[in-house]
């Protein structure tokens, strides 16, 4: 008999093996350990500046024969000042999974998602699949259940962002040879995000390749993975070698630190809906190709659904 109820610390074993599946078809040997997604219930460390805003979180499982079978976590974020327009008094389905063979029970999680979300009065509810593991959100094209069972709760990513992942095997890059043109040089410096490249041409920045490479430190199946931060060339700059010559001074730096894997990203549509102006995904895809990358992943962000809307028809 299938029992939907919030979550229970003994669920734990059941939802980590759960959310493994999930991560595993999106990331290649990719996993969270439980104490990683324990702490994804309670605090998401991953998103320092806007998990300070949420007021409220709820976890909601299915059980099957006393089998996990599906779970979803849900924020409510605050309404005071200090909180972005766009954050404050948002509800968001942070992740929903479910076995693709327990479509009732995906769609009793979701039902249940949404109705804890009526009951705290949100404006507007939004969905993702953003587990706590590298390169996986959005909603994945290996997640069909999962978008179909969003899709028929009524959400919609019409307003939202398209991305393609990337990975490759850092062993097949070249190492970086001369500069592409004369006077320019490599300056590495601490980055925004991880460690930043820079191209500097006459005491100007003119192209950034940065890495993110500390994700094994709580995660031992991550150790091999790095993530591609910021790439880009200042436009009166490009086709000149720069990128590919800072990707390759990136790469040789991650090797030298024991990672032989990287995941980059090329945006397909932008939550405007603009098509992106510097480079289609297509042409990133073949930037990426003559590095050895391929693309992995395909994935959905920024679903949306009104409290008010009218549940769709079955």
């Amino acid at each position: 008999m299938l029992e939907v109820r919030p979550f229970i610390r003994s669920d734990r074993d059941g939802l980590a093996a759960l959310a493994n599946r999930h991560i595993a078809a999106v990331l290649p040997g990719g996993g969270v350990p439980i104490a990683s997604l324990l702490s994804q219930l309670e605090r998401d460390a991953h998103e320092p500046i806007v998990d300070p805003w949420v007021s409220d979180r709820h976890t909601v499982v299915a059980v099957n024969r006393d089998h996990l079978v599906g779970a979803a976590h849900l924020k409510r974020y605050g309404t005071d000042e200090r909180i972005s327009e766009s954050y404050r008094n948002f509800g968001e389905i942070v992740w929903i999974v479910f076995d693709p063979l327990e479509q009732d029970a995906g769609r009793a999680v979701i039902d249940a998602a949404m109705a804890h979300l009526t009951s705290w009065g949100v404006r507007e509810w939004g969905a993702d699949g953003n587990l706590p593991c590298l390169g996986v959100y959005g909603i994945p094209d290996a997640w069909r259940h999962v978008e179909q069972v969003v899709r028929s709760a009524g959400f919609d990513d019409e307003g939202g962002q398209i991305e393609v992942v990337f990975a490759g095997d850092l062993a097949r890059i070249d190492p970086p040879g001369a500069a592409p043109i004369d006077g320019l040089a490599v300056r590495r410096v601490v980055g925004p995000l991880g460690t930043s490249f820079e191209a500097d041409l006459d005491d100007t920045v003119v192209g950034v390749f940065e890495v993110e490479d500390f994700y094994g430190i709580t995660n031992a199946s991550l150790t091999r993975w790095a993530d591609e931060g910021n790439h880009w060339v200042h436009p009166d700059h490009r086709r000149q070698g720069i990128g590919s010559w800072l990707f390759q001074h990136g790469c040789e730096w991650l090797r030298l630190g024991g990672k032989d894997r990287l995941l980059a990203y090329a945006v397909e549509r932008w939550a405007s809906g603009a098509v992106p102006t510097e480079g289609t995904a297509a042409e990133w895809a073949r930037y990426y190709e003559r590095f050895g990358l391929q693309p992995i992943t395909r994935t959905r962000r920024g679903w949306h659904r009104s409290p008010t809307a009218p549940a769709p028809s079955t």
